[in-house]
């Protein structure tokens, strides 16, 4: 084994062994699945020349100059700008919450002072707030959050939102203009050749050793006690359940082709009412406008959520009041863990968007490593 042991090929564990690499510094990366990439997998539709995010939809964004530079010399990015449109009662609404949404719902033509005002009669403020429900009344008002937000949380959490914190809905978007833009960072897009193709070459390496389909538990015995150990699996995982399994939400996915040139007309819709099982469907090809598709199909997928079991894999922590003190508890052990770093999604038990991983990795390589 080499003096550093990366285990997970996602965003942080990639990001430390290349970093590492780079320094002259010899790294096995060990990788349970059959592929890198973690989550931000991409794979090629050979029937129809799409390209699929095998575990949904990733739109990368940042206004870390750093990220996005260290990134970009793995791979050049198209313009792609993430709008998410929402299905209620059979019509189509813009999210986040914008003026567009506002007058669509409401049927009115308010100009953005007129929408502020109007929404600011509909929101008790001298409520108190307990929950997520409280908290999202709180911002938008009880039409909006019951249109919009209130059905799809459950969906998506199998929890009345009552039960559920708010710090989770703390900052949900109301703008008063017509931005519909998703995400507000500087700097965003879609790799033109696919996230895969970026991993492959964060790990095309002389200094790193990469093995796919091994469980880094089947040969964590046999690593020799001065390697350095970088763990982005699960925390709880790691230290075998001491405390109780961390509640996790995880996602599964219903993937169909379908003979249409195009589906539903942007890459993500959600499906804000309960007769409809699903959160969203994703399609692809509208990710990445620049590429031309010869064939009249596309491919659909769509997005169930639920809670994970110990064999599933987790997505969105849960972060319930349990699951807190669980935390704190294994906090303790990791901190008391020599040679060990532990970092991304999992080993954080945080949910962080790629451009998030990636800083992490930074952070803690200078920390642990350089410093």
């Amino acid at each position: 084994m080499n003096e550093i042991i990366v285990v997970g090929a996602g965003f942080f564990g990639a990001t430390f062994a290349n970093l590492a690499a780079q320094d002259g510094k010899k790294v096995t990366v060990i990788e349970k699945r059959n592929h890198i990439g973690g989550n931000s997998y991409t794979e090629m539709n050979k029937e129809t020349g799409i390209e699929i995010h095998k575990y949904g939809s990733h739109l990368f964004h940042t206004s870390n100059a750093r990220v996005w530079e260290y990134l970009n010399y793995f791979s050049t990015f198209n313009d792609y700008q993430h709008h998410v449109w929402t299905k209620h009662l059979n019509k189509y609404y813009s999210l986040p919450i914008n003026l567009d949404t506002i007058n669509r719902f409401f049927k009115t033509d308010f100009t953005p002072e007129q929408a502020f005002a109007f929404l600011k009669n509909k929101i008790h403020m001298n409520v108190e707030i307990n929950n997520f429900e409280d908290k999202a009344i709180s911002l938008i008002g009880r039409d909006l959050y019951e249109a919009f937000i209130k059905n799809y949380t459950k969906k998506q959490w199998q929890l009345d939102p009552k039960e559920l914190p708010e710090e989770i809905i703390s900052r949900l978007p109301v703008r008063y203009n017509y931005n519909s833009r998703y995400f507000s960072d500087k700097y965003e897009g879609i790799p033109i050749k696919g996230y895969t193709k970026i991993f492959e070459k964060m790990l095309d390496h002389e200094n790193i050793e990469l093995n796919l389909n091994i469980d880094f538990f089947d040969i964590k015995s046999n690593i020799d006690s001065k390697s350095i150990i970088i763990y982005t699996g699960p925390i709880d995982r790691y230290f075998n359940y001491e405390f109780g399994l961390l509640g996790w939400r995880t996602l599964d996915f219903k993937t169909e082709v379908i003979d249409v040139n195009d589906f539903q007309g942007t890459s993500v819709m959600n499906y804000a009412d309960l007769d409809v099982e699903f959160t969203r469907i994703h399609e692809f090809k509208h990710l990445h406008p620049e590429r031309e598709y010869i064939n009249n199909k596309t491919i659909i997928m769509k997005e169930f959520s639920r809670f994970a079991t110990e064999n599933d894999e987790p997505y969105y922590p849960i972060n319930s009041k349990s699951d807190r003190e669980k935390l704190s508890k294994y906090r303790k052990l990791m901190r008391e863990e020599n040679n060990t770093i532990f970092g991304g999604r999992l080993g954080s038990y945080q949910y962080l968007d790629m451009h998030m991983a990636i800083a992490s990795a930074f952070s803690k390589y200078n920390e642990y490593i350089n410093g």
